[in-house]
């Protein structure tokens, strides 16, 4: 069987920690706590070998426990933090962490560019100083953004060249609408610079989360994988977010039907190659 890599999933013990994005009543099914040990069953029934945990909230104490979370697992092959971008000494944050118990699992940083109001947040002189720190550290940066964000996220990425950037969720386009402008020129826009590489993952919540088919998420899916190419496209299963709109299984057999017409070398890339490379799994 190829080996798929589950790009992006989160954890969460509420009893650690509150988790404050998940309040509205149309969140309430994820309000509890989701484990290792409960993903675990889920990944194996399909095929899932290794993953990728990402930060859930802007929290210092929740990367560490990541990291030591993935030292102790045989799932988690990589660990997606949080730091504060903005403080002057950024680079000695990302230095500590890396010598933590587990810090070799770290492979980059996240932030919840999404909530902030100015929609050019990623082009501030601080941030970009922070950006640059995460280069200079080897790592990775995450982009989790809404559509109108994307703009700055090419201005970002082409301001650094050096650094990897990973487009989460495929930018969060308006699948329940079903309108697809201006989201698929910007997202062309940054598939056009090199050090750019995306998520097809988070689709299912974007959609109408009771009748959503992948013929709904196809449109979008499409557009990644001709704009990015599948070596530069990665599976991630957003759980538990997604089973507001499906189960783990519903989510990774759209991902097969919505790559099903690429070869077995690109569905390959697709579902693990293209996560091991820019993760040096």
């Amino acid at each position: 069987m190829p080996v798929i890599i589950d790009a992006h999933h989160h954890v969460w013990d509420l009893s650690v920690r509150d988790q404050d994005w998940i309040t509205s009543e149309q969140l309430a099914p994820i309000r509890r706590d989701f484990t290792l040990d409960d993903l675990a069953p889920l990944a194996r029934e399909s095929g899932v070998t290794a993953t990728v945990l990402v930060q859930t909230v802007t929290v210092e104490e929740e990367t560490p426990e990541f990291l030591a979370l993935a030292h102790d697992s045989e799932l988690v092959a990589a660990v997606i933090g949080w730091a504060d971008l903005t403080r002057p000494d950024i680079a000695d944050t990302l230095a500590r962490l890396a010598e933590l118990p587990g810090g070799r699992y770290l492979k980059g940083i996240r932030h919840q560019v999404q909530g902030e109001p100015d929609p050019e947040w990623l082009l501030r002189a601080d941030v970009r100083r922070g950006l640059a720190a995460v280069a200079d550290a080897g790592l990775v940066y995450e982009l989790l953004v809404l559509p109108h964000q994307l703009p700055a996220c090419v201005q970002a990425a082409a301001g650094l060249p050096g650094l990897t950037f990973v487009l989460d969720h495929c930018g969060k386009p308006p699948v329940a609408s079903g309108a697809t402008e201006p989201w698929t020129d910007d997202v062309r826009a940054l598939a056009a610079l090199p050090n750019t590489v995306c998520k097809l993952s988070g689709l299912v919540t974007e959609a109408d989360w009771g009748t959503w088919t992948p013929g709904a998420l196809r449109p979008y899916a499409d557009t990644v994988l001709e704009a990015f190419g599948p070596d530069r496209v990665m599976f991630g299963s957003d759980w538990p977010v997604c089973t507001l709109a499906a189960t783990y299984g519903q989510v990774v057999q759209s991902a097969k039907e919505l790559t099903g017409p690429l070869t077995a070398p690109e569905r390959d890339a697709v579902f693990g190659g293209t996560a091991a490379r820019v993760y040096g799994l």
